[in-house]
């Protein structure tokens, strides 16, 4: 035991401020491992979190700024597709015309092919008519021919009997 001379600081004694001195330095060891062993790890781990997010918010960045670039991309598409649509549409109707064109002139040929055709057909039965004609007046002119023989007629007679006929058949049949 101590003497009583001493005074005593706070009435501590020296072993409790060895005590108190050991804690502190136990404690301050204790921290330092504590920090090495925990807060080190948490501190990477909220530093890794940082640059994580960090990360992201550049990757946002980049994609925002590479949808605005196609945005834009997009819309100028969009306005040559207009331009290409007006195109495709003109050129559609330049064909349709041409198309048009293209059957109205073969309407036509074909319609003059008709009547050519017709023509052709027309003089056929004109001509089919005329010969009739000239077989039935070779068939009248036999049957007078007969009947001047039968009669015993002249020739003046006869010939006066072939213009008579060919007037009543008329100049007209002749020249057709």
């Amino acid at each position: 035991m101590l003497a009583q001379g001493y005074t005593f600081l706070f009435n501590l004694d020296a072993q409790l401020l060895f005590d108190t001195v050991l804690l502190a330095v136990a404690v301050f060891f204790l921290f330092m491992l504590m920090s090495y062993l925990l807060f080190n790890p948490a501190r990477k781990m909220l530093k890794d979190r940082q640059d994580r997010i960090e990360s992201d918010i550049n990757t946002a960045i980049a994609d925002k700024e590479s949808a605005a670039a196609l945005k834009a991309e997009y819309e100028g598409k969009l306005k040559d597709i207009d331009k290409e649509a007006e195109a495709i549409l003109t050129d559609a109707r330049q064909k349709a015309l041409k198309n048009q064109n293209k059957i109205v002139d073969d309407a036509k040929e074909e319609a003059s092919r008709i009547i050519k055709r017709a023509r052709e057909e027309a003089e056929l039965e004109k001509k089919h008519a005329m010969d009739d004609m000239k077989q039935e007046m070779i068939q009248i002119a036999s049957l007078m021919a007969q009947k001047a023989v039968a009669a015993s007629i002249t020739t003046d007679i006869q010939d006066t009997l072939v213009e008579e006929t060919l007037k009543e058949m008329g100049e007209s049949t002749w020249l057709s």
